[in-house]
């Protein structure tokens, strides 16, 4: 076999480091820039209801300077959406909260539930890469973040805090029942605070959780939640064509890592993909920064268990 000379194999070297570097080039300057509104369709309220539409938004990660993000999300009001659902992160940096609350200052005169995420209790810090395909590495936690600010402005707009709380409320003539945990991923959940059925008069039960962990979804999908929503995962954040994300962050596994899915036989699952990066980590590879208009409309009937035959059927199987 020939050997490669080491012109050749010099040249090959510099191709690759040179394809890198534009990669890099375009993950970080262009593609974590490129915000794009995702639609979806949701069958999931009572037969009979008329539809929702609910705006879904994670992970700003918002810092003073992020003028282009700023002006993208303060845009989104004109989509005039039912409802808001903000499942956390918004910050990165600790002069940030007016950024944020400026950004979404249309959408706060809307209805809106939030919880927060471990971004917006601590800064982010510098960390290895590798260590996102270590599921239990050790956690590095940042200076705090002004949080209660963050807080307090929401509450005082009228956006309702769902963490560790159980809330009723109408929207567009629709009944919802909703509650929400703290951040799984900093373990600071709480579910048995939240714990039980939701309330069977409302047309719409849902959930909200910064990360999606199994444990979570879980108790949501086993207290009979019609839909969860998460973000955290970034989508992946760097994610390669016919493969898709190498790492979801969480327990959750890669084909769930965005996106609508099935958790359970009953429950619907709603990940995001975020609208930021840490500052540590400014890059996107095919996983543009998303806001989701949810449509959610009206599920079929359910057949009655003993129309349906004994077991499961394959559409009702557990989604693990």
């Amino acid at each position: 076999m020939p050997v490669l000379s080491s012109p050749v194999l010099r040249r090959a070297a510099l191709g690759a480091a040179g394809a890198a570097a534009a990669g890099i080039g375009y993950a970080s300057l262009i593609e974590r820039n490129a915000f794009v509104l995702r639609e979806a369709t949701l069958p999931v309220l009572q037969p009979g209801s008329a539809s929702l539409r609910v705006l879904h938004l994670s992970d700003l990660h918002m810092t003073p300077g992020q003028r282009r993000k700023q002006d993208w999300v303060r845009e989104l009001e004109r989509l005039e959406p039912d409802l808001v659902i903000n499942t956390g992160d918004n910050l990165a940096h600790p002069r940030a909260v007016p950024a944020v609350v400026q950004s979404l200052s249309g959408l706060l005169s809307r209805p809106g539930l939030f919880v927060f995420g471990s971004n917006d209790y601590f800064g982010p810090v510098p960390k290895n890469p590798l260590k996102y395909f270590k599921k239990n590495h050790k956690r590095v936690y940042g200076a705090p973040l002004p949080w209660q600010d963050l807080r307090a402005a929401f509450t005082e707009r009228g956006w309702q805090d769902l963490t560790h709380v159980r809330r009723d409320l109408e929207v567009g003539g629709i009944k919802i029942s909703a509650a929400g945990v703290d951040d799984p991923h900093l373990r600071r959940d709480r579910y048995d605070t939240i714990a039980g059925a939701p309330n069977p008069l409302a047309d719409l039960s849902v959930g909200l959780t910064h990360s999606p962990e199994p444990r979570v979804l879980d108790r949501f999908a086993t207290d009979g939640y019609d839909l969860v929503l998460a973000g955290h995962t970034h989508g992946g954040q760097l994610c390669l064509p016919g493969f898709g994300a190498l790492v979801t962050n969480c327990g959750i596994d890669r084909s769930r890592v965005k996106g609508a899915s099935r958790w359970g036989a009953h429950t619907r699952l709603h990940v995001s993909a975020g609208l930021g990066t840490s500052p540590w980590a400014p890059y996107r590879f095919c996983c543009r920064p998303e806001a989701t208009l949810l449509t959610l409309v009206a599920a079929p009937p359910r057949r009655p268990l003993s129309e349906r035959g004994h077991g499961f059927s394959e559409s009702e199987a557990i989604a693990r």
